[in-house]
Formats: C-alpha cells, sequence, structure tokens
C-alpha cells in the first residue's frame, strides 16, 4: 500500500511537471512513444534459474495490465540453446490477452515461426547483428548467411499475414570488433528493410554508445530506411541508456525498447548491467510530456513482482527510490 502511494504522488507530481512545461516548445520530440517490453524474452532468456512457466505467464499479464502496447513474450528456439524459452508454447498460449496489445515472440527459423504461429502469436521477430564476429558467435553464421536464412522466415510469415520487425545487434560498438561504422549498420539495417520488416529496432548490445554516437547513428541509417521504421534497444552498461534515448528522440526516433527492472543484458558484454529499465524510460518520457499510454504504478508492480520472483534487486531507478523513500 505504501508503495503505491508514494508511486502515486510521483506520477502526479511528474505530470504537475508535464502541465508547467506543456507550452514550451520542445522541438523533434515526439507527442507519443510506443515501448515494446522486452523483459519476459531479452531480460530472463539469460537468468541461469530456470523461472517457472507460471511465473512467466503472472509476469506478462501483469505488463498487460500496466497497457504496455506491446510485449515480446518469448524466443521460439531450440531449447538446447537457450533453455530458459523451452516453455515458449506453453507461456503464449497461458497469457491473458487484451486487445490493441502486440504479443510478439523471437523466431530466428521457419521451424520456429511455424510453431509460433501454432500458439497464435501477433508478430514475430528476426535477430541480427552489424557485427561479422558477433553474428559469427551468436547465431554461428556470417551475416550474409543470416540474411539468407531470414528470407525464410519472411516468405513464412507474409504468408500468413504476420508482421516481422528486424533487430540488428552491435550498433554502437561489439564485443569481439570495437567500433562498428554507422554505414554498415545502416547497410544491414536497409537489407532487413528490404527483406519486409516493418520495424528495425536498433540495439547498442554491449551498452557503450553515447549521446552523440547515437545521434551520428540515426542520421546516417535514417538515410537509408525511414526514421518512423526505426526503433532503439538500449543496454545501460556505462549509464548512457537514457541519455541516448532522449537523443534518439529528438532526432526523431518513436519507438524505444526496454526491459522492465532492468532484466537482461549481453552475456558477451564486460560489466554488462542490463537493458534500460521500463520504469526509468516512462518517468523520463513522462517528464517530457511525451505520451506511452502506460499506467506507472502497475508497471512498478511489475518489476517488484518478477523481481521477488527471481531473487533479484530490481535494476530500476525509479523503483529504487519509491522504496527507499517509503
Amino acid at each position: 500500500m505504501a508503495t503505491r502511494i508514494f508511486s502515486s504522488f510521483c506520477l502526479t507530481f511528474g505530470k504537475r511537471l508535464c502541465r508547467s512545461f506543456s507550452s514550451i516548445e520542445m522541438a523533434g520530440l515526439p507527442r507519443f512513444v510506443k515501448i515494446v517490453e522486452v523483459g519476459p524474452r531479452d531480460g530472463l532468456q539469460n537468468e541461469k534459474n530456470i523461472v517457472p512457466t507460471s511465473v512467466k505467464v503472472e509476469f506478462i499479464n501483469k505488463l498487460s495490465e500496466a497497457g504496455i502496447p506491446m510485449i515480446e513474450v518469448t524466443s521460439f528456439v531450440s531449447p538446447k540453446w537457450v533453455p530458459q524459452m523451452a516453455d515458449h508454447s506453453e507461456v503464449m498460449e497461458a497469457i491473458m490477452r487484451k486487445p490493441n496489445i502486440v504479443y510478439s515472440a523471437l523466431t530466428p527459423n521457419v521451424k520456429g515461426l511455424e510453431a509460433a504461429l501454432a500458439s497464435n502469436v501477433s508478430e514475430v521477430a528476426i535477430f541480427g547483428a552489424a557485427s561479422e564476429s558477433f553474428s559469427k558467435k551468436n547465431i554461428n553464421c556470417s551475416i550474409e548467411e543470416s540474411l539468407e536464412r531470414f528470407q525464410a522466415v519472411m516468405d513464412k510469415a507474409k504468408e500468413a499475414k504476420i508482421k516481422v520487425r528486424g533487430y540488428v545487434s552491435c550498433v554502437l560498438g561489439c564485443p569481439y570488433e570495437g567500433d562498428i561504422p554507422p554505414e554498415k549498420v545502416a547497410e544491414v539495417a536497409r537489407k532487413m528493410y528490404d527483406l519486409g520488416c516493418y520495424e528495425i529496432s536498433l540495439g547498442d548490445t554491449i551498452g557503450r554508445g553515447t549521446p552523440g554516437a547515437m545521434r551520428l547513428l540515426i542520421s546516417v541509417v535514417s538515410k537509408k530506411v525511414p526514421v518512423e521504421c526505426l526503433a532503439v534497444h538500449c543496454h545501460d552498461t556505462y549509464g548512457q541508456a537514457l541519455a541516448n534515448i532522449l537523443a534518439a528522440i529528438q532526432m526523431g526516433i518513436s519507438v524505444v525498447d526496454s526491459s522492465v527492472a532492468g532484466l537482461g543484458g549481453c552475456p558477451y558484454a564486460r560489466g554488462a548491467s542490463g537493458n534500460v529499465a521500463t520504469e526509468d524510460v516512462v518517468y523520463m518520457l513522462n517528464g517530457l510530456n511525451i505520451h506511452t499510454g502506460v499506467d506507472m504504478h502497475k508497471l512498478i508492480e511489475a518489476g517488484q513482482y518478477i523481481s521477488n520472483a527471481i531473487g533479484r534487486k530490481t535494476g530500476s531507478k525509479v523503483a529504487q527510490a519509491t522504496h527507499s523513500s517509503l
């Protein structure tokens, strides 16, 4: 109860700030930003202990209650490679679906796509990279080979009239190759766009990007792919995620991936601290008078639920501040 009261105060105070600044022209900022919640998939996939299916389902249901417009539920990959996602079909079939919420899944190949379609997925995603080394390490093939594999997925998805979202990882640095030229990112993003991906999410996989690098990246990539078809996916390893997101939306981005409680993080990144926390992103956007449609109270509750379930302290600064102020 005390947590709800304080989070209510935070939200009310944030709304008052928004109203007080509403007359100020915020050049380059969108009125609405779509939040893509990746916690159930990207956030949990590398957890060492298997999270029970019932916990995953309840977690996703709580995210739905919070009004997240798009939730990446699971990944239809072989349990041999990602044991945590072995219950993908059970989770997808058990969640309580709400209208106007997209429930997506990662499907790296046709077999995964077929299983996802059988589980009534809303849309799917494919996962590529801007780094040759990372592509070979992560999905065991070159960038060009990965694109050839994705063609079959795209063809099957088109036949099933299912939208496909594309991920490009290592856009602001690779754990093996270091800096990645923005032009290389633009090239891969364009190829995924040409394959038929309606949206391309640019991932700072190791979280080393800075706002300046993000602005340069968006300026280069948006010459190859329309900016309205781009999203950003920021990890917070160097504490730059929120600043990078702000820089991205100033460049015209209006879709942001995030993970409640800051769950996840690249297992190959030194010092990885996780994805940017959804609570922190929504709090920042509220303060900029940018609408998300997300209920902050219920979002914090969802983060607290999964953090307690996996026995880990939340990575959200907003959630931490809420608790410490009680």
